[in-house]
């Protein structure tokens, strides 16, 4: 039986994901790809931007299982094995530097101490103007949130009262305190939008 998992969403929202992504990750370096899931957006994103080094990671077995599996069907050579790394560990990362940092969909699936890890990471691996990219549905002020949003929501705090969508601004003030500033916001297809954050 195949390591293989598949979500369903990846098929929707990579094509709209990497239309972003192709104005804001550099020319040349290592793209650290935290909570990757099931390793489809690492393989898509890998074939979409060659010229850079793909570095998936999550912390789940069952999903570096997976990573790994879609990664022996890839023919380029930019994809790096996948590393098991959780953002909320508070003794470091299995890495050294980065050029950017992407995140899709683990902020609202995920306890918040994963979102502070997450910036202290990005703020130690990324140099002055290096990328943080972040995906999924948010709150912001100022900005109706769609009934379905807080449907989403409420699901997920069912699941774990840990878990739910966080506030854009939530976000913004957590980045200043490690020296980071949100640089770009693209409104993105179901309700989802990407937040762009980087080191000042």
């Amino acid at each position: 039986m195949s390591a293989k998992q598949h979500a369903p969403a990846t098929l929707r929202n990579r094509e709209p994901i990497a239309e972003v992504l192709a104005s804001e990750l550099p020319d040349s370096g290592t793209v650290l790809e935290i909570a990757a899931g099931t390793g489809e957006h690492a393989v898509f994103f890998a074939a979409a931007f060659p010229v850079l080094h793909w570095q998936p990671t999550d912390p789940s077995a069952e999903a570096l299982a997976s990573i790994a599996a879609y990664r022996a069907e890839y023919a380029g050579s930019n994809l790096a094995a996948p590393l098991q790394l959780d953002a909320a560990a508070p003794d470091g990362w299995p890495v050294s530097e980065a050029a950017a940092i992407l995140c899709i969909n683990m902020v609202h699936i995920s306890p918040w101490e994963a979102t502070l890890g997450l910036f202290r990471g990005a703020a130690r691996l990324l140099g002055s103007g290096a990328p943080l990219i972040l995906y999924g549905p948010y709150i912001e002020q100022g900005v109706e949130t769609a009934p379905s949003n807080w449907e989403f929501d409420a699901s997920l705090k069912s699941r774990n009262p840990l878990w739910g969508l966080r506030e854009a601004e939530a976000l913004d003030a957590l980045a200043s305190q490690h020296h980071i500033a949100r640089s770009a916001r693209y409104a993105l297809p179901a309700n989802n939008i990407m937040l762009v954050y980087r080191p000042v």
